[in-house]
This record gives structure tokens, sequence and C-alpha cells, in this order.
């Protein structure tokens, strides 16, 4: 006997299936993102808070990002000035468009445990990182990723997510300062091109190789 997949069975079948992830622990749900997630795009606001502070931040930059596992990745912040961080899956290219200067960095050395290692690195996060739960907050289910190696500029990362997908980090680096991240209009393995990554120098821009 064939079985018909009707609209109302799809639809019902798509509910439940975000009704688990909704009710998943925030290691699960993370885990099931980064096992189904090669690929993603959207949009960012970043502010930052001192410690000494509380509860003072400064002016928030935006902008978008794009991503493909492990290592490739464009990360634009349009305001309040524009700057982008563009990875090859080799190099790492920072380009300050004020000072028309490109500074490159090989990926493994600048990725390591830093927060790009989480949205944009390899499967195996961990080898670098120690997870464990942090509760609900703001109605998103938290995970704490404490970096292992002792070179990381960051104490903690924390991540926040909701139906599979994460909605913010929050960044504590030793200095008592938190960068507080904010994703919308993420959207999952969208369709990406071959040479989207490939980063050409700006004409007359300054080269850094560090």
């Amino acid at each position: 006997m064939r079985f018909l997949l009707t609209k109302t069975t799809a639809v019902l079948a798509l509910s439940l299936a975000c009704a688990g992830l909704a009710h998943a622990t925030a290691l699960d749900q993370f885990k099931a993102f980064v096992a189904g997630t090669k690929a993603a795009r959207g949009e960012f606001t970043q502010r930052q808070v001192k410690k000494a502070d509380a509860g003072k931040a400064a002016a928030p930059s935006s902008g978008t990002f794009v991503f493909a596992r492990p290592g490739k990745f464009i990360w634009t912040y349009v305001k309040p000035y524009e700057q982008l961080l563009q990875a090859d899956g080799e190099q790492l290219y920072i380009y300050d468009k004020d000072l028309n200067q490109v500074t490159t960095k090989k990926l493994g050395d600048a990725l390591g445990s830093s927060p790009a290692a989480i949205l944009f690195g390899s499967n195996d996060l961990e080898k670098n990182f120690t997870l464990t739960e942090a509760g609900t907050r703001d109605g998103l289910e938290w995970l704490n990723a404490a970096p292992k190696g002792k070179d990381s500029q960051f104490e903690q990362i924390s991540i926040g997510l909701r139906n599979g997908t994460p909605e913010a980090m929050e960044l504590r680096d030793a200095f008592g300062q938190t960068s507080i991240l904010a994703f919308k209009k993420f959207e999952k393995n969208p369709p990406l091109t071959a040479t989207q990554f490939k980063f050409v120098i700006p004409k007359g821009a300054d080269v850094v190789n560090n």
C-alpha cells in the first residue's frame, strides 16, 4: 500500500520537529545545528559592555555574515564604520576601508579557540572547547563554551539558541569586557558560489602580512 504524505501531515510533522527542538537542551540544539548547517548567512548587531560600567554599552555595530564550513566566511561591518573580515579556508584577510589597508593572517592561527571557530570552523568543537549547559534566559536555551587553549583571548563564550538556531552570543574576555552579538535573518545552507570567498585586494591598498 502506497503512503501519500499530505500537506496537513507534512505541516504536522514539521510542527512536531520544531517543538522537539524548542524543548531540546542547548547542547542538543547546538550539536544538531553544527551537524546540519554546512553554510549560513544573515545579519548581526554587536555591542560591548565593560564590567566596570554595568548596564552601559558603546554604540552598537551592525552588518552581515556568510559562512561555509570549514573556515570560509565573510563578516562585514557596515555601521558605524566599514570593515571586512574574510577567510578562504587558508588565509584570513582584514580590510579597513578608511585606511585602505589589508592585514593577512594564517587562518589556523587566527581561528583556534576563537568565537569564529564555533560558527565557522570544523565540527570537532569539543577538541577546543568545554561545552556545558547554562539554562534558559530571555527565551533562549544557553550553552557555555570555555576554550581549552591557554592562548585564547576569551575566558568564556555563551551561545543562546532557539529552535536549533543561534540567536545570540556573549563573549567575555580576560579584561572584564563582554561583547554581545544578536543574529537575525539566519538562513541555513543557502546556495553559494564556488568563488564567493575568494578575496580580491582592493586597488592601491597597503598589505600587512602577520
